[in-house]
Formats: structure tokens, C-alpha cells, sequence
């Protein structure tokens, strides 16, 4: 049996898949990369935001033609959209033959052969269970990086958001099966380890007592393999003393932080239900960028929350232009059924809320490219990604200032070959907007 696995959504939803395709994989299924000689297609959906949501949709309407046009015998939709609107996609999408609810993707390879029995069929775990999966995950992201989920669930509760309804409340993962799957990642070659949670800082709060991220970490930097390691998805409220001084004092942890941030107006905050003011936000990045000095921070924000005024608009942008985020992305504001924000009056035009988009962008353009410019001459460590097609000297590599995805890459010109995880030395010899540009420090020792 040929299966074709779609994964749509976050890197958390990706860890889900590759779980999937774990299991799948052991017990003798093939992965295919061709939909139309796929016996069994499975898509992994979002329903995060409207346009992902309408991405799921879309997807799963085009795969179902392929049970006329192909050799396909089961359509099977798992992830959020599944868990959030299982009844109306049974309804209004017959072609699917299977669901499986956010909780429940070890269950995969039982939905599969119930559906290969010429059953349909659903299955949804309780949100309260933390799933497990007994297979090791088959990577999709390459041989040198990957992500390791360290929790599932969110208690937060923002205004705006849907993800503890589909999601569950904060379920941290025991430190002894990260530490294993970690180890298991490093035999298969991975060399930078991604920490994601939909909030990676509250860490262990639920079954240690304590915000464990820090301890987490240290023990990560032990495994032999592992030479980088990455922090998203880090609430600015959640991040300690100690999380700052295990960066700092940890070699293989990136000086890199992502913390979402979403606004900076009081009252907008507030009406988010978020747990941080404008002065806290300030303060927390103030307290990283003296801890240490060449951290790279990333944030996001939304604009156009509904009720959201010219001025405070004009307040967002006067705080990007004071706190100089090395990285930034902007989301306009997803209306989503079944929170507390859709209910506010007024709701921000869709016009205004891509001009404030556009605008904020646009400064955080400037920003950017001024940070770029300012790394010419330096010296950073590079890992490979791969080399450019019709140029056989030229190499696109990350530094750490640039996850893998959402941020920049460097363009090295070396005449040694380089391979893909390759660590080396180069040196930034030009910026060209969010990208760098450099050359191999010779003699400098591959990792």
C-alpha cells in the first residue's frame, strides 16, 4: 500500500505527521511522493488563522478527486481542522472516508486499516491525554535539522486564539522521552535540535512543579551530535533569570529567542488576554540584550485586532522603530468563531488591516536590512543547507541568527565542497536585503 502524507500548519503539526508516517513506516506501509498513485492519502490540517483554514479545505477537496482519477481507496483528514469541524466535514465532504482528532494521530494505523476494511470511521482522544507515539518519526526536514516537541496544549486562553479548544490545556512531555527522542535524532545526523510548544516556557510547570525548561536544556546540550540548539515560541511573562543564564552559558544553545509578543498597546493587551503590558515587554528585552549582547530576538505581532485605533496603530510602530527586533513577522487579525474577541465591536475593515500589515512590514524592512549591514566583516559560524543548482561554488547556509524557514540565509562562496549540516567559519562580505553574503574562512574545521 502507497500512502501520500500532506502536513499543512505549524512545525508542532509536523511532528505529528512525521509521528504518522513513524508508525505508518513500521508496519510495512510505503511513502509515496506522487498523489496520483497513492492508494491512501492523509492530510495533516490547520485551522489556526482563516487563510489556513481555507488551505485544509482546499487541499482535502483536491485530493478527494483523486479517488476518480487515480488509484485512491481512502482519504483520511486528521489535525485541527478534523478536531474542530469533524460533523461538518463529514457533511460536506463525503469523499472522506476518515477522521482523527488532534489527540489521538498514534491511532493512525488503526484508522487506516478500518478504512481499507471499507469502514468510516472517527477517532477522538480527550484532550487531556498527552499522545505517544511508540515508532520513531520518519524526518521530513532533512538530515541536519529538526523539531522536537517538548509539550502539547496551551492554558493561556488569548482572546483570539482557538488552539487550547482543538489542542487541550499545557500537557509537557516527560524530560526522559525527550532526552530519548533527541538522542534518536542525533544517531540520525541531526545536528540542530528546534524546541516548539505552542509555549516552550512554561515547561514541565504541570508534572515537575517548576518551569524546567532551563534543566531540560542542559541536559540536551549533552547528547553527543547535537551542536545547536534553538528556542521558539517563548512567552516574554514565562522567561526567567535562570532560562536567560543557561542561554547564555550554554555553547550549543543558539542566541536566538523567539517570543511572540502580538501588540504593544495597554488596552489591546489587555483585550487580547494577554499577561504582559507594554513596560514589561521593554523591560525583558532591555534584561536579554544586557545578558547577551548579540542575541537575536524575533517577534510576532497582530495588527488589526478588532476595536484597534489609528493611534495605537501609530504606538505599534513607534515601539518597532524603539526596540529594533532583529526579526519580525506581522499577522493581520483572523476573525475565528468560538472566541471571545469575534464578539468585539468594531472589527477592523480587511483594507486597514492589510495597509497597517503593509506598514508595519515595511519598517521592520528598514530595520532589517540597516542589521544586515552592520554583520559585514564578521565571522560566524554557517550550517550548510544545501548548495544553489547552476552554481557549483555557491552554498546557502543559516547562521544562528536565522531559523531555518522564517528567517535569512548567508550565500557562501567556497571552493571546498561542502556538504549539507556541514558547520564552518565564514566571514559576511555583503548584505543583499534579509540575506547575507560570505566566503569560507579557509582552514576553518568542519563539524
Amino acid at each position: 500500500m502507497d500512502i501520500f502524507f500532506i502536513s499543512l500548519g505549524c512545525d508542532k503539526n509536523l511532528v505529528d505527521s512525521e509521528n504518522m508516517l513513524g508508525i505508518l513506516h513500521d508496519n510495512g506501509y510505503r511513502i509515496t511522493d506522487e498523489e496520483e498513485m497513492a492508494d491512501i492519502i492523509i492530510v495533516n490540517t490547520c485551522c489556526f488563522i482563516h487563510d489556513a483554514k481555507e488551505e485544509s479545505i482546499q487541499t482535502i477537496l483536491e485530493m478527494a478527486k483523486y479517488k476518480e482519477s487515480g488509484k485512491l481507496k481512502a482519504l483520511i483528514v486528521t489535525g485541527c481542522l478534523a478536531e474542530r469541524y469533524k460533523d461538518e466535514i463529514l457533511e460536506e465532504i463525503p469523499e472522506v472516508d476518515a477522521l482523527l482528532g488532534t489527540a489521538a494521530f498514534t491511532e493512525i494505523l488503526q484508522v487506516v486499516e478500518e478504512v481499507l476494511e471499507g469502514n468510516k470511521y472517527t477517532y477522538f482522544a480527550d484532550l487531556k491525554e498527552l499522545p505517544k507515539s511508540k515508532s520513531n518519526r520518519v524526518l521530513s526536514t532533512g538530515t541536519h535539522y529538526s523539531y522536537l516537541k517538548i509539550a502539547e496544549g496551551c492554558d493561556k486562553h488569548c482572546t483570539y486564539c482557538i488552539i487550547p479548544k482543538v489542542r487541550g490545556n499545557y500537557r509537557s512531555r516527560l524530560m526522559e522521552e525527550l532526552l530519548d527522542e533527541a538522542t534518536y535524532l542525533a544517531s540520525q545526523g541531526i545536528k540542530e535540535l528546534i524546541l516548539v510548544a505552542q509555549e516552550t516556557t512554561l515547561y514541565g510547570v504541570d508534572i515537575y512543579g517548576k518551569k524546567s525548561l532551563p534543566d531540560l536544556l542542559r541536559k540536551l546540550c549533552e547528547i553527543r551530535g547535537i551542536e545547536w540548539i534553538r528556542l521558539l515560541y517563548c512567552y516574554p511573562e514565562e522567561i526567567t533569570g535562570e532560562l536567560i543564564e543557561t542561554i547564555r552559558s550554554e555553547p550549543k544553545i543558539c542566541n536566538y529567542l523567539d517570543i511572540p509578543i502580538q501588540h504593544c498597546s495597554d488596552r489591546i493587551l489587555k483585550m487580547m488576554g494577554r499577561k504582559t503590558t507594554k513596560d514589561d515587554i521593554i523591560n525583558i528585552v532591555n534584561q536579554l540584550r544586557k545578558k547577551i549582547p548579540d542575541i537575536t530576538l524575533r517577534t510576532t505581532l497582530i495588527t488589526g485586532f478588532p476595536t484597534e485605533t489609528e493611534e495605537e496603530h501609530k504606538e505599534l510602530l513607534d515601539f518597532i522603530e524603539e526596540l529594533r527586533f532583529d526579526r519580525l513577522g506581522v499577522f493581520t487579525y483572523s476573525k475565528e468563531e468560538d472566541t471571545p474577541a469575534a464578539l468585539l465591536k468594531p472589527q477592523t475593515t480587511a483594507r486597514i488591516k492589510k495597509q497597517r500589515q503593509k506598514e508595519l512590514m515595511e519598517l521592520q524592512q528598514s530595520i532589517v536590512f540597516e542589521v544586515s549591514s552592520s554583520h559585514i566583516g564578521r565571522v560566524f559560524d554557517v550550517i550548510i543547507e544545501g548548495r544553489i543548482a547552476d552554481k557549483d561554488q555557491v552554498y546557502v547556509g543559516r547562521t544562528y541568527m536565522d531559523g531555518p524557514q522564517v528567517d535569512g540565509y548567508i550565500f557562501i562562496n567556497s571552493e571546498e565542497e561542502l556538504m549539507s549540516g556541514d558547520i564552518i567559519e565564514a566571514k559576511v562580505t555583503g548584505a543583499n536585503n534579509y540575506d547575507l553574503i560570505g566566503e569560507i574562512v579557509k582552514g576553518s574545521a568542519k563539524k
